[in-house]
């Protein structure tokens, strides 16, 4: 009997509720598990038919099912399940999941009954739905699309939110090239070069990059924001995943803010002009007022027909000495306007490079495509942060002027550590048409050709 054989262990020590009954459908061995649920001992099920356990309106689907199982033994091998309503000794209704499965044994076939409570898997599927749906809200309210892009296949799998914004009537799928065809032509570069960037097994796999996207069905251009993350597949770049959100509104707001500091520094710099010519004019009224009196000492003397050379002499001191007192009244002005002590801190020079791109992409200066080569890890360098901002935004500005009339002007950061120095070289390049030999020429023979071009210290 399987009351002797070696699996008795394990059918008591199984975490499901199990009985073990003969093809006849009565029962052989009831584990721990299905005791406690039903609340009886196998003493006192064995031998009984299983379908005591079985709510009386129920026993008719069971026997049922249990006849269609025997019915082909062709099938034994595989499970049968249902869900029935079962009562225990209180005949209280317990809503489970049943399994049969067939075991045979000395010639003769057995068959596993296996019990799950369906309520519990009605509450995971009910908190299943419930988080799914929580996910959707926030998905809503945030405006998120989600995308997952197959490396391999040039498959991109997308929500209905991502076909949204790109006006496709498509499924979930779509190609890499249809996706990519609806992203704005000037954007492209930048995008892909971000792409690469993650795809590079050697860097953390980030994927961040904005660009607009043309929808096919209206023509309206919408600001995309998208972050993501490639996975690798034994070192090679497998899937990229992400989200995507619409932030046109807030590239507008910037443009808007963009402009208003804008005027608002241009006022500055007005006043700032205004107020510092007449503090210089303040200084130099005076001294300049002297030098002229003594001017017309000397042109009275050199009228007479006798010179007095004591006079002359003394007009003309007095010419150096206000002279001499208006250069050094200026000097004074120039240090008090320039004093205070420069204050610097260990900064990441890849962040302010990024800061300064996202100010110079949010102003309207003009369209570009940044082409990034930054040193991972770059050590922090001793700095203003303020400073270099302005330096490298002037710069960029000045790149993005000089590339005006090319067709796809690009513009190539590279920040690394100089070999063998405790120093960081940020050298920037455009595609611009560039100098001619004779403007170059002149601005080699500079004195002040190199003086501002210096690394950055560690």
């Amino acid at each position: 009997m399987l009351k002797n054989l070696g699996f008795r262990t394990l059918f008591d020590a199984a975490a499901d509720a199990m009985l073990l009954t003969e093809d006849s459908g009565h029962i052989v061995l009831v584990n721990p598990v299905a005791q406690k649920l039903f609340g009886y001992t196998e003493d006192e099920l064995s031998g009984l038919a299983v379908e005591i356990l079985i709510v009386p309106r129920y026993r008719k689907q069971y026997r049922y099912c249990h006849e269609l199982f025997l019915s082909e033994p062709i099938k034994h091998s595989v499970s049968v399940s249902n869900e029935f309503v079962a009562q225990g000794r209180d005949h209280k209704e317990m809503l489970l999941d049943v399994s049969l499965s067939p075991i045979e044994a000395q010639q003769q076939l057995y068959i596993l009954i296996t019990f799950n409570v369906a309520s519990r898997r009605l509450e995971a599927e009910g908190a299943l739905r419930a988080s799914e749906e929580r996910l959707r809200l926030a998905k809503q309210a945030a405006g998120l699309g989600i995308f997952d892009c197959d490396l391999k296949r040039n498959i991109v799998y997308w929500d209905n939110q991502m076909r949204k914004l790109w006006g496709e009537h498509l499924g979930e799928t779509v190609s890499y090239e249809e996706f990519v065809a609806r992203i704005h032509p000037e954007d492209r570069r930048a995008r892909q070069s971000a792409i690469d960037h993650a795809m590079n097994p050697a860097g953390d796999g980030e994927f961040k990059a904005e660009y607009r996207v043309v929808n096919s069905a209206n023509g309206i251009t919408r600001w995309i924001s998208a972050r993501g993350r490639v996975y690798f597949d034994n070192g090679q770049p497998d899937r990229l995943v992400g989200v995507t959100r619409d932030v046109t509104e807030q590239k507008n707001l910037q443009k808007k803010l963009q402009a208003q500091r804008d005027e608002t520094e241009n006022i500055f710099k007005q006043q700032v002009a205004a107020l510092t010519a007449s503090a210089i004019a303040h200084e130099l009224n005076q001294p300049l007022t002297a030098i002229s009196a003594y001017g017309e000492v000397v042109l009275h003397e050199l009228g007479n027909d006798v010179l007095n050379s004591d006079n002359l002499k003394r007009a003309l001191e007095g010419c150096v000495e206000q002279a001499q007192r208006a250069g050094h009244s200026l000097h004074e002005l120039l240090a008090f306007l320039q004093e205070g002590e420069l204050v610097t801190e260990r900064s990441n020079l890849n962040d302010i490079i990024n800061d300064a791109l996202n100010i110079i992409g949010n102003d309207g200066h003009g369209t570009f495509y940044p082409v990034l080569d930054l040193q991972q890890n770059l050590p922090a360098v001793q700095c203003n942060c303020t400073q270099i901002q302005k330096v490298l935004v002037n710069l960029f500005r000045n790149a993005i002027e000089a590339m005006h009339a090319t067709k796809l002007p690009t513009l190539t950061i590279t920040a690394m550590v100089l070999a063998e120095t405790n120093l960081v070289i940020v050298t920037i390049q455009d595609n611009g048409p560039g100098l001619d030999s004779a403007m170059a020429k002149r601005i080699n023979q500079s004195p002040l050709h190199w003086a501002n071009q210096r690394p950055f210290s560690l």
